[in-house]
């Protein structure tokens, strides 16, 4: 993945359309378009390979509509700049972290020590229970 490429093509790319949006901002609310609804179309994703582009449809499946076009909300400001920044960097940061490839986790056995531990504590917790029961 070639990150600033890929920076670049979302910017030259992505189409907005504005909106009002509920929430903050007073009477200001009803009078001007601060929501930003961002769209932009995978096959214009530069700076991608074939597989990450695979892998990315198959991870954000949920954000890709059938036009193969992701597409992202923001409200979260009271200005339209400011969700037209996070807009951009959201939906980077949601590319990004689709193609992060999890390690694989490695099988272990618990050691001998651990093992002794886990008996100690658990014969330890028995005698603690047998205690409780009344005096006579």
């Amino acid at each position: 993945m070639n990150r600033p490429k890929l920076h670049q093509s979302i910017i030259n790319n992505s189409q907005m359309t504005f909106a009002r949006s509920g929430g903050n901002g007073g009477q200001n609310v009803n009078k001007v378009n601060t929501k930003v609804h961002l769209i932009i179309a995978v096959t214009s994703l530069d700076g991608l390979s074939e597989v990450e582009v695979i892998r990315l449809r198959a991870k954000l499946s949920a954000i890709i509509n059938k036009d193969d076009c992701l597409f992202l909300d923001v409200d979260d400001e009271r200005y339209q700049e400011r969700n037209r920044e996070i807009a951009l960097s959201r939906l980077e940061n949601k590319i990004v972290q689709a193609l992060v490839i999890p390690k694989k986790r490695i099988k272990t056995k618990p050691t001998r020590a651990s093992k002794e531990r886990k008996l100690k504590l658990k014969k330890i917790r028995s005698e603690i229970k047998k205690n409780r029961g009344k005096i006579w």
